[in-house]
């Protein structure tokens, strides 16, 4: 069953930057896309190394999941992978111009979720 992109509606505005647009009309839609995915890929990373993030206390959870992406450089490069591989030619060119800015709100938004769905 082909995925589609979810439309996220309200979030941009006239006063909206260009790194915001493309951040909310782009990124955010395509990690929510991904985000069953992400969280597989995540799961099966703490499994393989043996982390127990659901033991720890709220914000040692946070940090260790935080350290995760900011330690383990082929895990965040997987992260990559999969949402920059919905891009568009298009929307690559935009990514492209700046990958450093656009790199750190995907991992921004993604540690966001992962933390969101893990320690609700």
């Amino acid at each position: 069953m082909p995925k589609e992109r979810p439309i996220i509606k309200n979030i941009i505005s006239d006063t909206t930057l260009t790194f915001e647009i493309f951040q909310n009309a782009t990124l955010r839609p395509v990690i929510k896309m991904q985000h069953d995915l992400i969280l597989a890929l995540f799961q099966s990373y703490v499994q393989k190394k043996k982390i127990d993030i659901i033991t720890l206390e709220n914000h040692k959870a946070k940090d260790k999941i935080k350290s995760i992406f900011e330690k383990d450089i082929n895990f965040k490069h997987l992260i990559f992978g999969i949402i920059i591989g919905h891009f568009s030619s298009e929307e690559f060119e935009i990514y492209n111009s700046n990958t450093s800015e656009f790199h750190k709100r995907i991992i921004q938004i993604t540690v966001q979720r992962i933390q969101d769905t893990f320690l609700k």
